[in-house]
């Protein structure tokens, strides 16, 4: 995908200041002695392609500074939805036809069915000490960010009375009258993070039936995208959403007078961005650059100052860190999603025909 600079260009200066341009890409800073020759390797594949569930205005800082470090490395950014990501993927690697180097998505379950399917090239990441254990599996998968499912609100329509605290708070304030045809979440049966949200809500709030019931009566609105919630809220169409992507909405928020965020104070969500190279890659040294890069300090700085997924690395300062969103929440109330197989219980056929079921029968009833 080709980005426009221009567009970019003075929130990305502002987050990477202090990262003067190399003249010819050189091993980071106290990296190993032989990663030169990874350097090298890399350069001469010339290439890389990454599919990714990261909207592309929030990618671009990223793949530009990473332009900066390794020049001569073509980056190919493929922009889908979570769900488009695993099944592009899949197809084509069945076919055996070209397809990406490295995967990039929200939807952490898909992400570890590939991974733990075999489809994952094993790569210990010289960065992989300065994240969370949780966020790194067997040397293949590996977490980026640190971002919460939040409730999302309209600030002119609601009362402070009916903005909701807790999830018990949101079962009982969508079930009056004002909320009918007013409450809106992902389509859990097209959006891969949507679907992995509600599947760990049920694992987590003892009352899920109940917030099923409570989705019913209000005769919940579904949408495929973040953005899209956030645009119905805000005109005030919806008037409230569910397991919004707070990451997003947060930063929206900030220059968006309609838009009010919530990260329930039972327990916040916590999911983070998996990214893991294809064992088949045509480009493995450049996704090897690409992977310690994404981990590295100062990836992560552009993650925090210029695209504002919130970086999981607890030495990263800037405007969206994990040590500012536990901050926000309180560390107890904070659940973090592992980045493991676990995650994708919900994703055996018999388990998810029965999940989706249920919720068409409960919450999607009209």
């Amino acid at each position: 995908m080709n980005f426009k600079k221009t567009a970019f260009a003075t929130s990305f200066a502002a987050a990477v200041f202090a990262f003067a341009a190399p003249v010819q890409a050189q091993a980071p800073a106290g990296y190993p002695a032989g990663y030169q020759q990874l350097i090298d390797a890399a350069k001469k594949e010339g290439k890389l392609v990454i599919y990714g569930a990261t909207d592309s205005k929030a990618a671009e800082p990223l793949i530009s500074d990473f332009k900066t470090m390794y020049p001569g490395i073509t980056v190919e950014y493929n922009d889908m939805n979570s769900t488009e990501v695993y099944n592009r993927f899949f197809s084509e690697n069945a076919a055996g036809g070209d397809t990406a180097d490295v995967l990039w998505s929200s939807a952490m379950d898909l992400q570890m069915k590939l991974a733990a399917g075999g489809y994952a090239l094993p790569y210990k990441s010289v960065e992989a000490a300065k994240i969370p254990g949780w966020a790194v599996w067997k040397d293949m998968a590996y977490g980026t960010t640190f971002e919460p499912a939040a409730f999302v609100y309209n600030k002119r329509l609601l009362k402070p009375e009916e903005v909701p605290q807790t999830h018990a708070d949101f079962v009982r304030i969508i079930q009056q009258p004002k909320f009918e045809d007013k409450v809106t979440t992902y389509d859990i049966e097209k959006s891969g993070v949507g679907f992995m949200f509600m599947t760990q809500d049920a694992r987590a709030y003892p009352q899920y039936k109940q917030l099923e019931q409570a989705f019913g009566a209000a005769r919940v609105r579904v949408q495929s995208s973040t953005g899209t919630m956030l645009e119905r809220i805000s005109s005030g169409e919806n008037l409230i959403g569910y397991n919004v992507m707070g990451s997003y909405a947060l930063v929206r928020a900030k220059n968006d007078p309609s838009l009010g965020v919530v990260l329930p104070k039972d327990y916040t969500l916590i999911i983070s961005r998996v990214q893991f190279i294809n064992k088949m890659s045509k480009h493995p040294n450049a996704s090897k650059l690409w992977i310690d890069y994404m981990l590295s300090h100062r990836g992560q700085t552009v993650i925090a100052n210029a695209s504002k997924l919130y970086a999981i690395r607890a030495d990263v300062t800037g405007e969206t860190t994990s040590t500012d969103l536990i901050k926000m929440v309180g560390e107890k109330n904070i659940r973090p999603l592992p980045v493991s197989p676990a995650v994708g219980e919900y994703l055996d056929p018999a388990l998810r025909l029965a999940f989706l079921k249920e919720w068409k029968a409960t919450a999607g009833k009209k």
